[in-house]
């Protein structure tokens, strides 16, 4: 296996799934997030330092579902915030713990490196299909009687989930474009590392007159670090997840790793229905968009095997051919 250098692929984004922030069992409170993304940091700073230029995305599933129940907690006393709001405050909070954590470990190491988050716009289309049907679930459960009263006063739409309770859905429509993409271009090119489009961005669309406006949506993460990878021309896209490697037949007795293997066969063994949509679908569906319109290579593995992943002795490396 070829290693990731900066001399073969010098530009990369590194996407952060947000359950690798809050692992299962984990109240979410910002210690356990400050740990978390430490750990994560740790293995990034020494990626960063080698001399690539580096983009960070991140994920804010579950930080987003806190924020949700505080406003619903306090929605007698405080007026609640529109969901692209709730974008943007995670963006920039799980931001600047990133930011914060990367430049701790930059320092540690010897390194002056400059770190900025960017509270990025992702365009998406009015016309998406996705606002006619809301199907991504967003925040806490609830039981039946207080779905009603959100649906009838809040003019919500839920769907029970599993037998859990109740859970509010709203549209996942397609990221289109990045709004903030030449400002990460420029950044980049001062040395600058850039966190950004966490949580997919801030989802707008473009009014008639031009003028940009946030929806009431969220981004997939994975779909708007494939589209910000391919606007800025980088090289590799990572995903750092909660596992090693991508497996065929997960959690069944005949679970197989996937070490090395091309777009064509990642994007047969999704069709076959090996990657569900709610756990690996979206970042195989990424990376054989990224790969089929120029991107060189894709890495999927978990942050703590990211060292010997970049030496092609772990993780899942993806590529546009072999």
């Amino acid at each position: 296996m070829i290693p990731i250098d900066p001399v073969r692929y010098p530009k990369l984004v590194i996407a952060l799934g947000g359950n690798a922030l809050i692992r299962p069992g984990e109240l979410g409170t910002v210690e356990e997030q400050y740990r978390r993304i430490s750990q994560a940091m740790a293995p990034t700073a020494d990626l960063v330092t080698s001399g690539f230029q580096s983009v960070i995305t991140h994920g804010n599933g579950p930080m987003v579902g806190h924020l949700l129940l505080q406003m619903e907690c306090a929605r007698a006393i405080v007026p609640p915030m529109p969901l692209f709001m709730c974008d943007a405050d995670s963006e920039g909070g799980l931001g600047y713990l990133i930011q914060q954590c990367l430049v701790n470990e930059l320092r540690r190491r010897g390194k002056e490196r400059g770190v900025v988050t960017v509270i990025t716009q992702v365009e998406v289309s009015a016309d998406d299909p996705a606002f006619g049907n809301p199907d991504k679930p967003i925040g806490p459960f609830y039981p039946p009687g207080e779905a009603e009263r959100l649906r009838t006063e809040q003019g919500w739409q839920l769907l029970e989930d599993a037998g859990r309770g109740w859970r509010r859905v709203v549209p996942s429509p397609r990221p289109l474009t990045i709004i903030e993409q030449d400002i990460i271009s420029y950044l980049l090119q001062g040395g600058i590392i850039v966190i950004a489009a966490g949580g997919g961005g801030v989802p707008v669309v473009r009014l008639p007159d031009g003028d940009l406006r946030g929806v009431e949506a969220v981004i997939d993460k994975d779909r708007a670090s494939a589209v910000l990878a391919r606007e800025i021309d980088a090289d590799l896209l990572i995903f750092l997840t909660a596992v090693e490697y991508v497996y065929l037949d997960y959690w069944q007795p005949a679970q197989r790793p996937l070490t090395t293997l091309t777009s064509a066969e990642a994007y047969k063994y999704l069709q076959d229905g090996h990657f569900p949509p709610g756990s690996m679908g979206p970042k195989i569906e990424s990376a054989v968009d990224f790969l089929s319109q120029g991107g060189r290579r894709v890495l999927i593995t978990q942050p703590e095997s990211l060292a010997e992943a970049l030496q092609g002795r772990t993780g899942t490396h993806i590529f546009a051919w072999i």
